[in-house]
């Protein structure tokens, strides 16, 4: 009966030692993923966006700055028996004391912390410090079949590191390979202090570096936000700023209007 049991135990575990291959929708409702996240789902449309970039559970997937984790929760999991996470991390060790600096590399060691103690769970999950221009490489040239970022070019804009980004996923990616881009979505004119990006200014960024625009997606489209708000896209959901001023107004809006684009690292020549 033992030998039954342990032989039941490697086949499930397989030789990994992580949890047989799940399903995109098996992934959503890991236990892994906490009660705030689920939340979220209404907003972000997890399943149809990574269907949309095309994600499967035996690439080699590069998250950029993942921040507290809300998209690692589903992709590490999901690519754990036969694919490859990487969350593109913070600096967790800054050589500059700012309050920025400070908050990041709190995020970046959370984090870490949280594969370590998911180790079982996430597979062969792996993190490279991503810190434009002093650390810009996210891994060997054309090993990468997806490279994701969510709602983070704008940091990158205000600190003239967009640049370096887009060159980083570039190089990264196999020819063929998905840079998949969702961001808070401006008006045109608007301000990018508020959060917000223009579409097409990103798009000029990445067809800078190399890349083709393959399609885009209404999927995290909001019509409710108006972009008007004196704390920017901060006023919403889920940052709040203004607390409880107008909260249940904003819950209302919901998350921001979002852009959701996919380009695609041109084949090299025959």
């Amino acid at each position: 009966m033992k030998k039954l049991i342990a032989a039941a135990v490697v086949a499930f575990l397989g030789t990994t030692g992580v949890a047989s291959a799940m399903t995109l929708q098996e992934a959503l409702s890991n236990d892994l993923r906490q009660p705030v996240s689920h939340e979220r789902d209404k907003y972000r449309h997890p399943a149809e966006t990574l269907a949309f970039f095309g994600v499967k559970d035996s690439m080699t997937v590069i998250e950029l700055w993942p921040g507290s984790g809300w998209y690692a929760e589903i992709l590490a999991p999901y690519l754990a028996r036969n694919g490859q996470y990487v969350a593109a991390n913070f600096e967790t060790s800054p050589k500059e004391d700012t309050k920025g600096n400070q908050y990041r590399a709190k995020l970046g060691k959370a984090f870490e912390d949280w594969l370590s103690v998911n180790a079982a769970k996430v597979g062969k999950a792996t993190i490279v410090t991503f810190d434009p221009p002093a650390k810009t490489k996210l891994g060997e040239t054309g090993t990468a079949d997806v490279v994701l970022t969510f709602r983070n070019i704008h940091n990158w804009a205000w600190n003239n590191q967009a640049e370096a980004m887009f060159s980083a996923a570039f190089d990264v990616l196999k020819p063929g390979g998905v840079l998949g881009v969702v961001e808070h979505r401006a008006n045109p004119g608007m301000d990018m202090k508020l959060g917000y990006m223009e579409e097409g200014a990103v798009i000029k960024l990445a067809e800078a570096a190399g890349f083709k625009l393959e399609k885009k997606s209404e999927i995290n489209a909001n019509p409710k936000d108006t972009k008007d708000y004196a704390e920017g896209v901060w006023t919403l959901p889920p940052s709040l700023r203004l607390g409880d001023t107008d909260k249940d107004k904003y819950l209302a809006i919901g998350e921001s209007d979002r852009m959701t684009l996919k380009f695609v690292k041109p084949a090299t020549k025959q």
